[in-house]
């Protein structure tokens, strides 16, 4: 069979499997990225099919385009009453909450990987933000019932705090390389993140709303020219230094609140590619996971994500919003729980690395984040320390690609 025929028949049967599968997240309790997760690690290297798959270039790419597509549909479904209700708290949980989060796990990672300060420091804002496959699959899960303040401020961090999470990242890799830029140059990247990403987000979703409304089209097409508007916002706030990915789920949210019939044929269709994004995503992080290196991390990896669940995000969580806002306590109690899906896949293309210790990292990144971290490889020496993996070589033509964590996710 070629390799073509061979695409075809996996690609469809794990979609298939994993469509079907789902239903035991109803029947037995079971997360559905978990299942996503699981399935691609059966089918993986070390699995039942056998499937080789370490392209971590790949792997970044089909991250991108899937969270970009999962942003836009939540901001298609998030009405500007709830955005006005949940977006002040959701502000400071992107910014504060990302940034405590962020110190507090790196200094935990520090003592538990016995890293240096600011590797440690790096490790707390790969995990910092939440990851928005993560919660909107929570949100939209059968019996989920949160209240309105806390439902949206949770969305609305979660397709926010990208551009902290970034900046973080970032300036702790220039730290470590060092080629940390001017006070400066440091905020000025900092407000680019969040300030081209709102503006073009705003601005170019206005003009999209408006030109969607105005058309009349064949009802197939609406859909797909509203993914293709917010594939080009996407594209366009990235390459000027903006956030992408804050972009894209603002260009969703003025599409998703212009009244018109082109809604009635966008929802349905951006509902499946949500799906299908999700998991496409949770597919392909399992089948970079290598089931025999878990062990080699389960331990100290589990003891961070257990500090980050029972320490780190309740005190961000109480911190950010409690003295500000007057959530209750069984609101803040859902933001501690709701917020601890971490795991995205836009920082990796910014992380220096060798090709080394691929399945570690990649077990890495599963245990302690359970969301979508891919890997890139350059020219300089592993920023995290540790003798280069055997016979692991760069993908052809990046010169300076992602990785998956352990050497920094995402």
């Amino acid at each position: 069979m070629n390799s073509i025929n061979t695409l075809f028949l996996l690609s469809g049967f794990l979609i298939a499997l994993s469509i079907l599968a789902s239903r035991l997240s109803s029947l037995a309790g079971v997360p559905l990225l978990l299942i996503f997760l699981g399935l691609g690690m059966l089918a993986g290297e070390e699995g039942v099919l056998g499937v080789e798959f370490d392209d971590y270039a790949l792997a970044f790419s089909i991250g991108h385009v899937a969270l970009a597509m999962i942003l836009l549909d939540g901001g298609l479904r998030t009405r500007l009453k709830t955005f006005r209700v949940g977006f002040k708290p959701a502000l400071s949980l992107a910014t504060l909450g990302v940034f405590l989060t962020s110190g507090i796990v790196g200094s935990i990672a520090m003592l538990v990987f016995d890293l240096t300060l600011v590797q440690g420091l790096l490790v707390g804002a790969i995990v910092g933000s939440t990851d928005a496959a993560a919660v909107f699959s929570m949100l939209g899960g059968r019996g989920i019932n949160l209240n309105e303040r806390v439902g949206a401020t949770l969305e609305i961090e979660s397709g926010t705090n990208d551009p902290m999470a970034i900046f973080l990242t970032l300036m702790l890799v220039e730290i470590l390389v060092g080629d940390i830029g001017g006070g400066w140059e440091t905020a000025l990247f900092f407000v680019e993140q969040f300030g081209l990403g709102i503006l073009i987000g705003v601005g170019a979703g206005w003009l999209s709303a408006r030109l969607l409304s105005w058309l009349d089209l064949a009802p197939g097409l609406y859909s797909l020219l509203a993914l293709a508007l917010g594939f080009c916002v996407f594209g366009l706030t990235s390459a000027l230094g903006g956030s992408g990915f804050l972009a894209i789920y603002l260009t969703g949210l003025m599409i998703g609140n212009r009244p018109g019939r082109h809604l009635n044929f966008i929802l349905p269709v951006h509902d499946g590619f949500a799906w299908l994004s999700q998991i496409g995503l949770f597919l392909v992080l399992g089948l970079l996971v290598n089931p025999s290196e878990l062990l080699d991390v389960a331990l100290p990896a589990a003891l961070v994500a257990l500090a980050l669940i029972l320490v780190a995000r309740p005190i961000a969580v109480l911190i950010a919003i409690k003295p500000f806002f007057r959530f209750r306590w069984r609101g803040c109690n859902l933001h501690c729980l709701g917020g601890v899906a971490r795991g995205s896949a836009n920082r990796s293309g910014h992380l220096p690395g060798d090709g080394w210790r691929r399945e570690r990292i990649a077990v890495f990144q599963y245990r302690l984040r359970g969301g979508a971290a891919f890997a890139a490889d350059s020219g300089r020496e592993p920023i995290l320390g540790g003798a280069p993996h055997q016979g692991a070589a760069p993908p052809h033509g990046h010169a300076q690609s992602a990785w998956p964590t352990g050497h920094s996710s995402q």
